[in-house]
């Protein structure tokens, strides 16, 4: 089935709709008797494709997931287009790679997430969210989002990859260009695709990723010849290793995804938490017993990163819905973690929700995000930071939202305490 026009998931200003709106699309697009197929929009100096079918329910989304032998990640997973090698330099990382690449690549990096080295930095991750809070309280309430939400992903990241303090306002900056490459506030463009707004947009695109790259890549450089004992030394040296453009992919995928991810998380458990007093009286009434279960329910209910691509390597059926090889598919996470098969009441949000099978980390299988932990302790830190020295901190009004189809964040919102 094609989407009908007014239900057009790839028209950008689609997403700047309210995002009630958003979801009663989703709703009715679940209802339907096989996942409906959304005609691409092309982009110039791009390209594009005929489209692609919008995975909207929990039970495609997860078994897409588990199966990538056929539900690829290659040629790319964070571009609807086929992303051109002038691009892919920066942006290819191993979210784009299937096994056995992706494999070695996740086997290195994963040396940053054990137990072992997190356990370590939780006092690194105490202490910043102090300071983070001592800055807020002295400065007085403003953007929670920049005072806040915003500065400690990217503090925690900085910190593991031994990037010095003078780089980290640059480091989000970049970030926000990535991920904002729709949005005017970040791109200063209009959100159309005209060819000259399109040039702008991706030259400003390209500069973020070659920063944050040479940046990485130069780093690298340094900890070959002088290990320190930080990450980015783990990860040059040794039997395995990354070359300086994979060490320079992995970190805009570290920051991007890892600050982004936890900075909207951040953000809307403070709006949610507000929007929702009873929540926040049984959180507090017993932190430590509830705030695991907090945390999943805002990523849930948040779901920061929208979606990702999947094609199909081969024929394949699904959940009684045949596909073609060469087929684009779109893991809608938003839309599967309010499956009203899945969910009582998926619309409400309850700290207590268990079972909470949410697929706000992505789904499960080899893409399964290896910074969930990390985003939790993170959530967990800064949350108890603020309640307990910022009793009456609360959200004021409604946030202003980023233009885009592949982050749901926030890029602003008011709050005092």
């Amino acid at each position: 089935m094609t989407l009908p026009v007014d239900l057009d998931l790839s028209q950008i200003p689609f997403w700047g709709r309210p995002q009630a709106e958003r979801m009663e699309v989703f709703r009715k697009l679940r209802e339907l008797e096989r996942p409906a197929f959304v005609p691409e929009q092309a982009v110039p100096f791009v390209g594009g494709g005929p489209g692609y079918y919008a995975l909207v329910r929990h039970a495609d989304v997860t078994e897409a997931s588990r199966n990538a032998a056929v539900f690829s990640s290659e040629p790319c997973s964070n571009s609807i287009p086929d992303m051109p090698r002038w691009l892919s330099v920066y942006f290819g990382s191993m979210i784009n790679m299937d096994d056995p690449r992706h494999a070695r690549l996740r086997r290195i990096v994963s040396r940053a997430f054990t137990p072992r080295v997190l356990s370590k930095m939780e006092e690194d991750l105490a202490r910043a969210a102090a300071e983070i809070v001592d800055r807020a309280a002295a400065e007085g309430p403003s953007d929670f989002v920049t005072q806040v939400a915003a500065r400690l992903p990217v503090r925690v990241i900085c910190d593991m990859m031994g990037i010095p303090a003078k780089f980290h306002d640059m480091v989000l900056r970049r970030t926000n260009v990535i991920l904002g490459n729709a949005d005017p506030e970040y791109t200063g463009l209009s959100p159309d695709f005209s060819r000259v707004n399109v040039a702008r947009g991706l030259a400003k695109l390209l500069h973020a990723g070659f920063s944050l790259n040479r940046l990485a890549a130069r780093l690298g450089d340094e900890r070959r010849r002088r290990p320190t004992g930080d990450l980015v030394s783990l990860l040059v040296n040794g039997d395995e290793r990354l070359s300086s453009q994979e060490l320079g992919s992995f970190f805009i995928l570290l920051v991007v995804a890892g600050s982004e991810t936890t900075r909207n998380a951040i953000a809307y458990g403070l709006k949610l938490l507000t929007d929702h007093p009873g929540q926040r009286e049984l959180l507090l009434a017993d932190f430590d017993a509830r705030i695991v279960g907090a945390c999943d329910e805002i990523v849930r209910y948040a779901t920061p990163v929208i979606q990702f691509r999947r094609t199909l390597t081969r024929d394949h059926e699904l959940n009684g819905t045949a596909y073609r090889k060469g087929d684009k598919v779109l893991l809608f996470y938003n839309s599967a973690n309010r499956d009203e098969a899945v969910f009582a009441d998926p619309e409400r949000f309850d700290i207590t929700r268990d079972p909470n099978p949410h697929v706000g980390f992505g789904g499960p299988g080899p893409h399964y995000c290896l910074g969930a932990h990390l985003a939790r302790r993170e959530m967990t830190v800064m949350f108890r930071e603020l309640f307990t020295r910022l009793p009456g901190i609360r959200a004021v009004g409604e946030p202003e939202f980023l233009l885009s189809n592949f982050i749901n964040g926030i890029k602003h919102l008011r709050y005092t305490f």
